[in-house]
């Protein structure tokens, strides 16, 4: 019997073993994204990590799937709760599975005729992204939001095409308020 070539720890949690990657996005790198943009923040900060599983196959190969977890911080620009880039997939109709392994969130689905819906994002809950469906992580709690997903190969990750058609930002402790946005 061989051993698994990588694990989930579940206290921290992470994903260890052989050639796990990571990636972080630093708020520099899409400021933009959030409605006050234009007040001097740490452009520097991490807002989120990715770490997955190098598993050998290319994005674009049928039949595979990639393995990660996504690292949320806690926090706010302005008001406005820390998020995702949040994206769809190039292969329109692929989904992906999140589900939560520590902290308190949203996910947004957006789908393609406009409407949306945010589903709370915990520890054991399990969310079903369908293709064709925009869909980003928010961070609502005061500890960093884990989440864990998994998708097809073949998905890819537009950053581009995806509309996200509200905000959610901080109202009081605990507390959160959705607003409708045209941007």
């Amino acid at each position: 019997m061989t051993k698994a070539l990588i694990r989930l720890n579940e206290k921290i949690p992470c994903l260890e073993g052989k050639a796990i990657k990571t990636s972080q996005t630093k708020l520099e790198s899409y400021l933009d994204y959030y409605q006050e943009n234009n007040q001097n923040f740490d452009l520097s900060k991490v807002i989120y990590e990715v770490e997955y599983h190098d598993n050998g196959l290319q994005e674009g190969q049928k039949g595979g799937l990639f393995l990660g977890i996504s690292h949320l911080m806690p926090g706010t620009v302005g008001e406005e709760f820390y998020m995702t880039k949040g994206h769809l997939h190039h292969k329109k109709d692929t989904g992906e599975y999140y589900w939560g392994l520590k902290g308190c969130g949203l996910l947004l689905l957006v789908y393609e005729d406009g409407t949306y819906e945010l589903e709370k994002v915990s520890t054991g809950s399990i969310h079903y992204i369908p293709g064709r469906t925009s869909h980003r992580l928010i961070n609502i709690g005061t500890e960093k939001l884990s989440v864990g997903a998994c998708w097809s190969t073949e998905s890819g990750h537009d950053y581009v095409n995806c509309h996200f058609p509200v905000r959610v930002f901080k109202k009081g402790e605990g507390k959160f308020e959705v607003i409708h946005c045209t941007t």
